[in-house]
């Protein structure tokens, strides 16, 4: 009759050797749900800075993507902006071009140092608008009216600076919302040129009656809200 053969039992090294790769895979598990956790609780913390003081508050939000630049020195220095007493537009002065390439520009002067550049939104050729500085905080956009304005960049199809009309239609809402959100009217509405006497933007200074149709329809989707 053969005998039967006795398991030999784990050695107190084996056991050891178990018990610490348990303990590795326990600690990798844990710590990748914590980078998961941390991960989450980051994404929802810069699109909460990015809407706080960009929407929700008022009727008539038009869409933002919001695509917050980075804060530096060259285009989001993150200094509060206390009180909004009005509402600058601009034009990019770079024909076809595009609202994403003119915020990657705002974006990569951080690298370049070139010239200190920003806009709190810029309106794009499709009528989109990207929000690249929060209203709670300024923009280099304005000159000495930095301080008290929200910005607005509109991209235009060719060098007359003329818009097509979704850019026009969204700048109007973009507008009429701000004013209807910090209580302006459109006789806060200014030029860059109104400031600097600047061609910008260059259609609406060059067509004063353009200007002017502009700011009826901005007190038009007003009454609107």
């Amino acid at each position: 009759m053969q005998k039967k053969r006795r398991r030999r039992g784990k050695t107190a090294r084996q056991r050891q050797i178990e018990n610490r790769r348990r303990l590795l895979r326990t600690i990798l598990a844990v710590a990748g749900i914590v980078v998961v956790i941390l991960i989450a609780k980051r994404c929802l913390g810069e699109k909460g800075e990015s809407r706080a003081m960009a929407d929700g508050d008022t009727p008539g939000q038009p869409d933002l993507d919001v695509q917050l630049l980075t804060v530096n020195e060259f285009s989001r220095p993150g200094i509060p902006l206390d009180h909004v007493n009005g509402i600058v537009v601009h034009y990019v002065a770079n024909p076809g071009s595009s609202a994403e390439a003119n915020r990657d520009y705002f974006e990569n002067l951080q690298n370049t140092q070139t010239t200190k550049a920003s806009s709190h939104f810029i309106v794009g050729l499709d009528g989109e608008i990207i929000q690249c500085v929060p209203t709670a905080e300024i923009a280099y956009a304005s000159n000495e009216r930095n301080g008290d304005t929200i910005s607005i960049e509109t991209c235009h199809p060719d060098e007359t600076g003329a818009y097509n009309e979704a850019t026009y239609q969204s700048l109007v809402n973009l507008t009429a919302w701000l004013c209807k959100k910090f209580g302006l009217t459109s006789e806060q509405v200014i030029r860059h040129y109104d400031i600097t006497g600047k061609i910008c933007p260059k259609y609406f200074v060059e067509n004063e009656g353009a200007w002017a149709d502009f700011k009826k329809d901005v007190d038009n989707r007003i009454e609107n809200l």
